[in-house]
């Protein structure tokens, strides 16, 4: 079986590198960007670090702002309005996952006008055009969404969330600019950085994981466990092992799927609009127990990329140590352990959507939904 393997075009790594911009504009000869952030990248100027540098060049665009922290069905077809009305041939994503995956949508809809129903999106679409042309600057150290071809849209009519898997989604220009993440809070950064943590654990012990994307998702573990309590603290250097960690993993995980922390966090994030990288990161130890025991010798590898030493640990020794350390570094960056929202009464609501999820077929260890429900309560 061949095993496939999707990635920008190009990519722009270290601090200044926004400064490529205006020259990737000119060299594709685009002429108007519809700019997709949410309003308070545009309240706290980090979207101006990118709006003057096209004012600089003398390129147009229109801002587009309107994204939640879930992106919503609604803000999706705002943003398809908007672009079709600011005369934009381009996109430039600026944000965080919401920003970027909200942007996704809206530019495969506007080049794949047949899946105007955003929900038509859902799962593996079969779009037959690329989106729009799209460079993409994140502004947090962890969903990857620049570098991925998955995307998740909440429906909050229905109280879910649901992914998108798209090779025609992934941004042509990722522009991974440490510099762009320097303003981001404590918790955020946390959260951010957990999320990518997620995504490099899942992606290593998923069922597609193979050689290629696991050598990508240990080195992420290795440089996410060595950068997000110095990236908390606002440590230059440590923001910039952060960029590249998150974005490593990206390119492994947007291969080869995830598991069941992500479905259970995309649940928990349309019932209780809970921060998708605090879900994920109250779900990865819980998680990672539950899969301990098929995981064969791969929580080992793991528990060294932390840092630990296992000389002399047996098979159980080193998978507790491998989850002691993930719980521990998200203790130590501030994440809670418990959701004081969750109410038994919600318990086959929320494990029911987690086994629809699309990320719950790639967990290791098959489950149910009785199983999911006793997972859940442990964050009560």
């Amino acid at each position: 079986m061949a095993n496939r393997f999707v990635l920008n075009a190009i990519s722009y790594h270290g601090k200044g590198a926004i400064s490529e911009i205006p020259g990737l504009v000119n060299a594709k000869g685009v002429t108007k960007a519809l700019i997709v952030t949410d309003p308070d990248l545009v309240r706290f100027g980090v979207v101006k670090k990118v709006t003057d540098l096209l004012d600089e060049a003398g390129l147009a665009y229109e801002i587009f702002s309107d994204v939640k922290p879930n992106p919503t069905i609604e803000n999706v077809v705002a943003g398809v309005e908007a672009y079709k009305n600011s005369g934009a041939d381009y996109m430039i994503t600026v944000g965080g996952g919401s920003a970027m995956d909200a942007g996704k949508a809206v530019g495969i809809i506007i080049n794949n006008p047949e899946f105007a129903d955003v929900r038509s999106l859902e799962g593996v679409a079969p779009t037959k055009n690329r989106t729009v042309y799209t460079i993409a600057v994140p502004t947090t150290a962890g969903t990857a969404a620049e570098a991925t071809i998955n995307y998740v849209i909440t429906d909050v009519q229905n109280k879910r969330k649901f992914v998108c898997v798209d090779t025609n989604d992934i941004p042509d220009i990722a522009v991974v600019d440490p510099d762009m993440m320097s303003t981001m809070p404590k918790g955020l950064t946390a959260s951010t950085g957990m999320d990518a943590l997620t995504h490099a654990i899942e992606g290593y012990t998923t069922k597609a994981a193979w050689a290629l994307p696991d050598c990508l998702n240990l080195e992420a573990i290795r440089l996410i466990a060595k950068n997000l309590r110095g990236a908390v603290e606002n440590d230059a250097d440590s923001r910039e092992g952060m960029a590249l960690g998150q974005f490593v993993t990206g390119m492994a995980f947007s291969n080869v799927g995830l598991g069941i922390a992500h479905s259970m966090a995309h649940t928990l994030g349309a019932v209780y609009d809970t921060p998708h990288g605090v879900a994920c990161a109250m779900m990865l130890p819980i998680v990672m127990e539950y899969n301990a025991d098929c995981s064969g010798e791969k929580y080992k590898a793991i528990a060294e990329a932390m840092g630990l030493d296992t000389t002399g640990m047996d098979q159980n020794a080193y998978r507790k140590a491998a989850v002691d350390a993930v719980r521990q570094l998200s203790a130590d960056v501030g994440i809670p352990a418990k959701l004081e929202a969750l109410k038994e009464d919600d318990l086959q609501f929320l494990a029911e959507s987690a086994y629809a999820d699309a990320c719950r077929p790639g967990n290791p260890k098959d489950t149910s939904v009785e199983e999911l429900k006793d997972l859940f309560r442990k964050l009560m």
